[in-house]
């Protein structure tokens, strides 16, 4: 069994009274209401099990949107046993501040796509416009297209064990963070108005 194994299966021993983090919703204001959206197990990270480990660039890109004005939202589906040190190492990791919403109860780790998508319905309805959304899984893509974000705005994450990125619909297939912005410093695309 891998390293990465051990340290999930110990995670799951210590950790298996662990509360979920709690989701809270609030409206944007109407004027700063341009949001991103980022996947993080596999998106921000190499893969979905590599949980410990931040890709390269990724915190860069994030803070990126954060100097732009744009509002930070991690949408995860990751088990509830392992959701407590998220805060925690986006802080390490130096990610900007930014919303988490995580997994709630069975269903919402049963269908991982239907989650995200009433997440970001929520968000939409609360006023957030999302321009942008990234992600590394099938489940991602769905959820983005499914709460009406443009493919055009979405984008895939090649995982690192992986030689393409996963099936859906989207704009681009980034095998590296630093495929998404240009040298200087701006993205490779612009959103849809």
């Amino acid at each position: 069994m891998s390293f990465d194994k051990w340290l999930i299966v110990l995670a799951m021993l210590l950790c298996s009274g662990c509360a979920t983090l709690p989701n809270r919703f609030e409206a944007a204001p109407p004027q700063q209401n341009k949001a991103v959206v980022f996947d993080i197990d596999g998106t921000l990270t190499p893969t979905p099990m590599r949980i410990w480990q931040a890709r390269d660039d990724a915190a860069e890109t994030v803070q990126h949107f954060a100097d732009q004005g744009y509002r930070i939202f991690y949408v995860t589906a990751r088990v509830s046993f392992l959701q407590w040190q998220i805060p925690g190492w986006l802080e390490d990791n130096d990610f900007p501040a930014g919303e988490l919403y995580v997994t709630q109860h069975d269903e919402d780790e049963d269908d991982h796509a239907r989650f995200k998508t009433r997440i970001l319905e929520q968000l939409i309805r609360d006023g957030w416009r999302i321009e942008w959304a990234f992600g590394d899984s099938t489940s991602d893509f769905v959820a983005y297209r499914a709460a009406g974000i443009p493919r055009e705005q979405i984008f895939a994450l090649q995982r690192a064990c992986d030689d393409r990125c996963q099936r859906g619909e989207w704009n681009r297939c980034l095998v590296e963070w630093r495929d998404f912005l240009a040298p200087g410093g701006e993205p490779v695309a612009s959103p849809s108005p």
